[in-house]
Formats: C-alpha cells, structure tokens, sequence
C-alpha cells in the first residue's frame, strides 16, 4: 500500500478534490477493494470516501461496479507481486443474522423435536 493511500484512507478530511457525499466511482471501488486486501477497516474507508457503509459491501459484492474485482486484482499484481500471496483475496461473504425457523428447534435438542 502506497504511503499516500495509507494516509489519505485514515484522514477525515477524505479524497483529496472530492466532494464529501459524492458517488462512488468504478476507480474509487478499485481502490475500495485495494485497501480490503490491505485490511483498512471499512469505517476508515467510509471516512475516506464519505458514503454509508452499505455502498462498500455493494462494492465488495459487486452488486455496483462489475468487474472492479478483477481490475483491482490485475493492478495489485502488476504493481505488488510480492503481496499477491500474503492477502487475503477472497470475496466478500455475507452472514445472515436471522436464524431459519425450521432449526429453531433443534437449538434445544433432539427432546425438544419429539414434544
């Protein structure tokens, strides 16, 4: 990670001649996906950028920018080969927070079932 993007991710202040609230562009989600494999925590990449947290998980599922993914991982193999190996560059994986209703009951057991 470059000097610069290492302080211009955890400055407040955000991008350098960019409106705070702008829109994302396919650039920025490049970079977004960039700083992930870097471990910039999002709240930092949310200060960076000026956008809801929700915006980045649309990045890093590439509901918006189709193909940045790729594009980012193209750039950090040209421009770091060294690193390719030592990041994680898996997808992002959602986790549901609700439990199915039909394994509620055997959160109590197989006696629970039976009743």
């Amino acid at each position: 990670m470059s000097p610069e993007f290492a302080a211009s991710a955890l400055d407040p202040g955000g991008v350098p001649g960019r409106p705070p609230g702008a829109r994302l562009t396919f650039e920025d989600a490049v970079a977004i996906w960039t700083a992930r494999w870097m471990r910039v925590r999002p709240v930092d990449l949310c200060r960076r950028y000026g956008c809801d947290p929700r915006r980045l998980y649309e990045v890093w599922g590439e509901d918006t920018f189709i193909g940045s993914r790729a594009e980012a991982l193209a750039r950090l193999q040209a421009d770091h080969p060294g690193l390719v190996d030592r990041v994680d560059l898996g997808t992002h994986r959602r986790i549901p927070r609700t439990i199915d209703p039909a394994l509620q009951l055997d959160l109590f057991g197989e006696d629970a079932s039976e009743a």
